[in-house]
């Protein structure tokens, strides 16, 4: 149910070529590929990306498949945490990465909102497209990263003021100041594709800072391993089944340098200050 897009009321992130857009271009085809596979070898069902995602013939690594699935559990249960809250009388902006089913799996399990847009990283809807009383989530998953600090806030602080009750989940980087982070950072380089807003990944606090001073009421943040601990313990043992991991320490390294976060505004009497992960 997407929806025809109007000019933004704050300044947009723009990418100042047509090589770094596709850069960023890439990585969310890598991104959408990688759920693909992971998908193929059961870790989670997805019975619409099939029809919409290539296959690759090259074997994804199992911490890879690991993080995704992590990924993808993480969003998709302060997803539907929001719902539940809202008795889906609620609206989600998704502002996307990668190809995202999360609308469909929603409505199969009765889940679904009374109004879902899916937007185009880097386009943003403005107010003239959305209720802004109509509670509302808005999900971005590694999208504030490809921004500058002051576009990403720019973004934020237009969210936490134009609803009465809202939430912000945020999936990306974290501790990208270690080495561990440097190399990740050179890479996509490499790949023409800068992060543009990583100073404000440096850790856990410092992502929930940029929400708090952007005008969100609450604020909280996970690393992936931290997630994956709180896995249910049926779900880690299918999933580990799946493939064999040698190094152990890689999939450590790369969940420590990814996070879950999560704000909200308004809607003290839905509880929203209460969803958790």
């Amino acid at each position: 149910m997407a929806a025809s897009l109007r000019r933004p009321s704050f300044t947009a992130c723009s990418s100042p070529t047509d090589t770094d857009d596709e850069g960023v271009r890439g990585t969310c085809e890598d991104a959408s590929i990688c759920k693909r596979f992971a998908v193929s070898i059961g870790y989670w069902q997805d019975p619409y990306i099939q029809h919409l995602v290539r296959l690759s013939k090259e074997r994804k690594a199992p911490e890879i498949n690991r993080g995704y699935f992590a990924r993808v559990h993480g969003v998709s249960q302060l997803t539907k945490a929001f719902l539940r809250k809202t008795e889906c009388n609620c609206q989600i902006l998704n502002l996307g990465a990668g190809m995202d089913t999360t609308f469909w799996m929603l409505k199969d399990e009765d889940l679904l909102p009374r109004k879902y847009f899916e937007i185009d990283f880097p386009m943003i809807v403005t107010r003239k497209l959305h209720s802004i009383k109509l509670p509302t989530l808005l999900i971005a998953e590694c999208v504030l990263v490809y921004m500058t600090p002051e576009q990403s806030a720019n973004l934020l602080k237009w969210a936490a003021n134009s609803f009465e009750a809202a939430m912000f989940i945020n999936y990306e980087q974290v501790n990208m100041g270690d080495r561990f982070g440097q190399i990740m950072i050179e890479n996509l380089r490499r790949r023409q594709c800068d992060l543009a807003g990583v100073e404000t990944c440096k850790s856990l606090e410092s992502q929930r800072e940029r929400l708090l001073s952007s005008g969100w009421e609450s604020a909280s943040a996970i690393d992936m391993m931290e997630l994956y601990s709180r896995l249910p313990r049926a779900e880690v043992i299918r999933i580990e089944s799946l493939e064999f991991l040698d190094e152990m320490e890689l999939l450590e390294q790369l969940m420590q340098h990814y996070c879950l976060c999560w704000a909200t505004k308004g809607g003290s009497e839905l509880g929203l200050k209460e969803i958790t992960y």
